[in-house]
Parts: structure tokens; sequence; C-alpha cells
């Protein structure tokens, strides 16, 4: 008896682990997030507060401007234009979100992970040269040149980048999965942190001399 129990048990556990794996279906036709949370009436959703849908407007569903360029004047060479949940409020619970990436000649997107989202990738001009990174422990590369026209999927959670290898500025446009993906650039969360990593710690992950680790910290 007490068998068929712990059976029985498990079972709902498994079941209720698998109903639970991702997110739940919408139960209403838009929830646009709501960035004044005064209103004592609103419904927290996933993250944000649902605006009252009786005042809804067409404008909560735009976004203009992703025509203009974005400032590539800083130590990578690159801008996104984030066009998610935060910016964009109509996108919330509806899974997507997108950027504009710009690149100056030689500029690069630093290697980082999107933790909540795949990324597609189209290049709009100039040439890119993309890839990604496969988890432990294989961590294989996967690389590739693309023009103006091509598009490129970065899976969920892994470690990539986009250079332009070309002499004039780059665009490019990348569709998230989540309204929300995150992103985690590698250098910065590693050696920008704050509080600061111990640099012995950092120093022993990544064969460096500690000199340089606390140097790598200065320049984060």
């Amino acid at each position: 008896m007490r068998k068929a129990y712990l059976v029985t048990v498990a079972l709902f556990a498994l079941a209720f682990s698998l109903a639970s794996a991702s997110d739940p279906a919408p139960l209403q036709d838009f929830c646009v997030a709501l960035k004044d949370y005064s209103d004592k009436s609103a419904v927290f959703v996933n993250g944000k507060f649902c605006k009252d849908p009786k005042l809804v407007t067409a404008n909560d569903f735009y976004f203009g401007g992703l025509n203009i360029p974005g400032n590539t004047y800083n130590n990578v060479g690159s801008n996104v234009t984030n066009v998610n949940v935060d910016t964009f409020p109509g996108l919330n619970t509806l899974g997507i979100s997108l950027a504009r990436i710009d690149f100056a000649p030689y500029g690069q997107n630093p290697p980082h992970t999107h933790p909540r989202g795949t990324e597609i990738l189209v290049v709009l001009e100039g040439t890119l040269f993309v890839g990604f990174v496969t988890s432990n422990t294989d961590n294989r590369l996967f690389t590739k040149t693309l023009n103006k026209g091509d598009v490129f999927v970065f899976p969920v959670g892994l470690i990539h980048f986009q250079v332009n290898v070309g002499k004039t500025n780059a665009i490019a446009i990348s569709g998230l999965s989540s309204q929300n993906a995150g992103a985690i650039t590698i250098a910065n969360a590693v050696f920008g942190s704050n509080p600061p990593i111990n640099p012995d710690v950092l120093a022993k992950a990544f064969q460096l001399d500690k000199k340089v680790v606390k140097y790598l910290q200065k320049k984060f």
C-alpha cells in the first residue's frame, strides 16, 4: 500500500513539474505594461503591471525611430537599440522582442548571452563574422561570415558574438524569443561585477597573473 502511495505521489510530482516547465498561455488578448504603478486596479503579470484594456490605444502597440543609427563611438564600436518590454509596453506577455545593432568598421558586439531567449539575426548592411560556443564539456565553436540579407540563429543561453569585418558601417536586426531576453556581457560581468569578484578566484579560473586580473577589473 505504501509503495503504491509513493508511486502515486511521484507521478503527481512529475506531472506538476512538466506542467510548469514553460510560461502559461496568455488568457487575454494583450497585457500592455503599465509604467505608472500608482493605479491600484492594475494587475501584475510576468514582471509588469497591466494597463486597463479600456485605456489601451494603438500607440501602445507602436515603436518609432528604429531607423535612427545608434552611437557606435565607444570602446567596442557598436550600439544596441533594444525594443523590449521596457521600451515598448505593448510587448508585455507576448514573448517577443527585437533590437537594432549598429557596428562601426571593425566594431563588435562582444561575447554575451541572453539568459531568457533565443536570438535570430539578419544583416541589413555590411559584413559580419558571427559565432556561438556550445555548453560544457564540448565548448564547440560555430562561426559564419554573413552578408546583407543573411540570417543566423543563436540558441538560448549560449555565449555568442558579432564582429563587423568590413571597412564600412554594418547594421543588423535581431529578434528574440522573449519580451525581455536579458543580456550578460561576459567581460563586464566577470571583471566588472559589483562588488568585485576576489582577484584570487579569477586568477585561478582564467589562469592569469593576479596583477592582470586587477588591471582588467579597473578597465571594467
